[in-house]
């Protein structure tokens, strides 16, 4: 089979991509300047933009204006979802939960700023999800989750009022394990995770915040947590830059 014929500013684009993976660009350095590519590569900067621009809808480079393009922070992030969840990992090393937990492993240096807990009132996703009607009361954790410093999630967990009132749950520090921890501790500990996931685009308010551009794409999981008796306890929405994140699930064969 013939490949198609590539365009000058894909292979240029191939080419700074590779240099990049080579570390001839270091994490958080700045490219040279596009009449600098366009001398080093032969070609105009009309095609050294259009090379940029797709490195940044991959997510490689970010463009900040009136300064250039500049290489992503950090490496994409692996997230386990099997292996995130469980205790011993959710508690390693005294973690305030299974992000805190895996940055830690993988050498990068966790925050987590939370936004909005307490009470509210379900929206529709979330009612649904738990099995609630619209509106019913809540306890809410949003946090807007960072790595060396860099915005990679916000994540929105729902708990059923009945299980959160009066626990660590609606206070700021949920403590050692998170909310799974202080489930466990009232009588229900979980038992199976679900997720769904899908791709979208953000909406305004997390393009901002995750330093995005109008065409790079996010994953929505709706992960749900489920205790013994088959009543979902708590269900979080993660929002991810896909370019940020690769996913892993595992399974038995049988």
């Amino acid at each position: 089979m013939i490949d198609a014929p590539r365009s000058r500013y894909q292979q240029v684009a191939d080419l700074i991509r590779e240099a990049i993976q080579r570390g001839d660009y270091a994490p958080g350095s700045a490219l040279p300047s596009q009449p600098t590519l366009a001398g080093e590569y032969g070609i105009n900067q009309t095609s050294i933009g259009k090379a940029i621009a797709l490195l940044r809808r991959e997510g490689l480079v970010r463009v900040i204006k009136g300064k250039g393009a500049y290489v992503r922070e950090i490496p994409p992030i692996d997230r386990y979802a099997v292996k995130r969840y469980a205790q011993s990992s959710r508690e390693s090393g005294a973690a305030r939960g299974a992000f805190d937990a895996e940055m830690a492993q993988r050498g990068h240096e966790s925050r987590t700023q939370l936004v909005q807990w307490g009470e509210a009132e379900a929206p529709t996703v979330a009612a649904d999800a738990l099995s609630l009607e619209a509106g019913t009361k809540v306890a809410i954790r949003k946090r807007h989750m960072y790595a060396d410093d860099v915005p990679v999630q916000v994540a929105t967990s729902y708990v059923p009022w009945d299980l959160a009132e009066g626990t660590a749950i609606v206070e700021q520090d949920t403590g050692s394990g998170g909310t799974y921890s202080r489930l466990a501790e009232i009588g229900h500990p979980v038992k199976r995770f679900t997720e769904a996931v899908r791709s979208r685009m953000p909406s305004p308010e997390e393009a901002v915040f995750l330093q995005l551009d109008e065409d790079q794409p996010v994953y929505d999981v709706l992960h749900t947590a489920w205790n013994a008796e088959g009543r979902p306890v708590e269900i979080c929405i993660h929002v991810m830059p896909t370019s940020q994140w690769v996913l892993h699930y595992e399974w038995p064969a049988s």
